[in-house]
């Protein structure tokens, strides 16, 4: 979601490798073109020729769609000095403001004002800076890097967020020229360069769709097998299950996962990477309503991740929650019903709660689900799941 709009920082050509066929990468792609990128997708292979890109004001009919909307405001004001964008969308699971983004954005030198929820930045010159976040935030780590590259003098993002995409972003730009240096660690110094090339680069495997087939493999799976990951990005996420009880069978660069009979409750925290993702904490609390016991279950960076609980309660789950948290006690057999995807990830939770519930479970607003995994249907029906997607 970030290497596309990251290649708008140079007019050359680049290509991404290993990008999904999901739809927030269609809408990524119409923006590219809308601002005059030409555009080349086949097989997972994106070729983005930006010879003729210019920094054009981008409408809500783009920017509400997805979150990443808002790495447009780092690339094109860091390239262009300027970048006009409506308030960024995305899943409603809280308040996801962007001051901290905007605060970064003026400390580099851009004039920033506000109309109708359109932004508007302008810049004469941009300055490297020292940045201190109070939370070390993803998309301000990421945008503060796309401005700083161009930027004069050196820049240091101090707290910055440690995902594994941030380092795959920095190899990147990079690789296109940049200077850049910590991503991955709390510290990151951006040395300001002229300009920057066309480059290639591979994109990290989705470590929350690897990280949601491990999850169903571990309560159906019989020699599950699930390859081209990194265990390393997972690491959270497989001593929870191995804590649970879950057997895993670690390879080069997959995961074999079989079906646990004798799961234990385990506590689940989300917080910043190393720690649990909140993007797998919805699907992991479908799990932990198979294991037997009292799981405490608790969401630290948004405050609606719990808006799935009533639909797993209604297909037979005995959870309590309040605020952030939730108490689930399990095991529970789950029952089919008719339930709803409300965001992306709990669009997930309910597809694995479905998957282990007798009868048949429908579910809607799946259009939530496909933004984030790639032909979910195939993969899941080719090991042995009976899905079915359906137009109405």
């Amino acid at each position: 979601m970030a290497l596309i709009p990251a290649s708008c920082l140079t007019k050359g050509k680049c290509v991404i490798r290993n990008v999904p066929d999901i739809s927030d990468v269609a809408i990524l792609i119409k923006m590219m073109e809308y601002l005059g990128s030409k555009i080349t997708y086949k097989d997972e292979v994106l070729t983005i020729d930006n010879a003729n890109i210019k920094s054009k004001p981008i409408p809500t009919e783009y920017s509400s769609c997805l979150r990443a909307s808002y790495y447009f405001m780092g690339s094109l004001g860091g390239l262009f000095h300027h970048a006009e964008i409506s308030y960024p969308g995305g899943c409603t699971i809280g308040a996801r403001p962007i001051d901290i983004h905007l605060d970064s954005f003026k400390k580099q030198g851009f004039k920033i004002s506000e109309k109708d929820g359109t932004y508007t930045m302008n810049a004469l010159k941009l300055r490297g800076r020292d940045i201190f976040f109070d939370f070390p935030s993803v998309g301000a780590t990421i945008n503060v890097m796309l401005t700083a590259v161009l930027a004069e003098g050196t820049t240091r993002i101090i707290n910055a967020a440690r995902e594994p995409e941030i380092v795959n972003v920095a190899e990147f730009l990079n690789k296109m020229g940049a200077d850049i240096a910590g991503a991955g660690s709390a510290n990151i110094v951006i040395n300001g360069v002229k300009e920057l090339h066309g480059a290639e680069v591979t994109a990290i495997p989705d470590r929350i769709e690897a990280g949601t087939y491990l999850i169903i493999g571990s309560l159906l799976g019989k020699n599950l097998k699930i390859c081209n990951i990194n265990k390393e990005h997972l690491i959270s996420l497989t001593s929870k299950l191995k804590d649970a009880g879950v057997k895993l069978q670690f390879q080069k660069d997959c995961i074999i996962v079989n079906k646990s009979k004798h799961l234990k409750a385990v506590n689940v925290k989300t917080s910043v990477y190393p720690g649990f993702p909140t993007d797998l904490g919805q699907p992991m609390s479908a799990f932990l309503t198979q294991c037997k016991g009292e799981s405490l279950f608790e969401e630290t960076i948004y405050e609606n991740r719990l808006r799935h609980i009533p639909y797993l309660t209604t297909m037979g789950a005995n959870i309590q929650s309040w605020e952030r948290r939730a108490v689930i006690i399990g095991a529970t057999p789950l029952r089919g019903r008719k339930v709803k995807a409300t965001d992306l990830r709990a669009g997930a939770s309910l597809l694995v709660a479905g998957m282990i519930a007798s009868g048949k479970t429908e579910v809607y607003n799946i259009e939530h689900i496909l933004r984030g995994y790639e032909n979910l249907v195939d993969k899941l029906n080719n090991v042995g799941a009976k899905i079915e997607l359906v137009d109405e």
